[in-house]
């Protein structure tokens, strides 16, 4: 399920008999000083932590750019990242290949 990193959501989830979730990255993506961001990330952090112990598998997505993937992308236990519209906006300059890989670079370089 596509939820906020909130435990009430997560583990909602987790009774509903989900295998995974997908915290949503949206505040983080809007936050626009250190302490927003900051704020943002251990909310992620947190959830990521709360949907483990639930044994849920961890995804992240919506708003993640190139220029914002890195912190999140640095979050331990996390199994994938939806970062569609970035790419295709990405890829209208340089195509979808190069575009992909690109951020397939950022994810490694700045991952687990």
């Amino acid at each position: 399920s596509f939820i906020t990193p909130d435990q009430e959501h997560i583990l909602a989830s987790a009774e509903t008999g989900c295998d995974a979730v997908e915290l949503h990255t949206g505040a983080y993506a809007n936050a626009r000083t250190d302490r927003a961001i900051e704020r943002t990330l251990d909310a992620i952090r947190d959830g990521r932590d709360i949907a483990t112990a639930a044994g849920l598998i961890v995804h992240a997505g919506h708003g993640l750019t190139y220029r914002n993937i890195a912190p999140v992308a640095a979050i331990a236990g996390l199994c994938e990242f939806n970062i569609g519209h970035s790419i295709v906006a990405r890829a209208v300059l340089v195509g979808m290949r190069e575009a992909t890989e690109e951020m397939i670079g950022l994810i490694e370089m700045f991952g687990e």
